[in-house]
């Protein structure tokens, strides 16, 4: 079980809540290298993944994909951005303001960036990153059949992928994913001081270990 020692207990072991394992291949291997992080809203799922990708790169391993981040104006949040962690390149995943695309919520969804942002930042991971990042696979994202068509690619690629998933959401790509799972972490305000670097040693490890010193 990947662990981290929590600060200030007085027991003295290493704990990692809320963790579910699949069995291990041939050799102790993982049989599919997904890792999977939930947990309730601003519990720093996001902020964890930016850690991990940020020491995944330091390590020199090619990461793509896609994440998303809020947009907010004067303190109110009013929409999502799209990042392809691929070659950089931002759209708009969602905003509150008037306009075309499925609505999730009070939100709009940008079908047009998050194909050709989103769902190709997962294709593009998929035939040419070291590691996959998926933040997140949610309700606004399952609205689009490229965007689901990109996490079913990371999939089939069986490369190393850390996927955000929502925590309560039902769906068949979630279920393949929960299904697929290396491992799961439900992160809380309680085990998230140092789940990033638990995260990328496990992922850092699948994917063949450092390649800078």
């Amino acid at each position: 079980m990947a662990e981290f020692r929590e600060k200030g207990l007085k027991r003295h072991r290493f704990i990692y809540l809320n963790v579910q394992r699949r069995a291990m291949g041939i050799n102790g291997q993982p049989r599919d290298g997904i890792w999977l992080l939930t947990g309730p809203p601003g519990v720093g799922k996001s902020t964890v993944v930016s850690k991990v990708v940020l020491r995944l790169k330091s390590a020199g391993i090619i990461v793509g994909g896609c994440s998303t981040a809020e947009k907010r104006s004067r303190g109110v949040r009013v929409g999502f951005d799209v990042v392809n962690l691929t070659d950089g390149t931002k759209g708009v995943l969602a905003t509150s303001s008037v306009g075309l695309g499925p609505r999730v919520g009070r939100y709009r969804v940008n079908l047009a960036d998050l194909s050709s942002v989103g769902a190709a930042g997962l294709l593009k991971a998929a035939a040419s990153s070291e590691v996959i990042v998926i933040d997140e696979v949610g309700p606004m994202e399952l609205v689009s059949p490229e965007f689901r068509r990109g996490v079913k690619a990371c999939i089939e690629s069986g490369k190393p992928t850390l996927a955000v998933v929502h925590e309560r959401l039902e769906d068949d790509l979630l279920a393949e994913l929960r299904e697929k799972a290396t491992e799961t972490v439900v992160l809380s305000f309680e085990n998230r001081a140092g789940a990033d670097e638990s995260l990328a040693r496990a992922i850092l490890g699948a994917a063949g270990g450092p390649k800078v010193c």
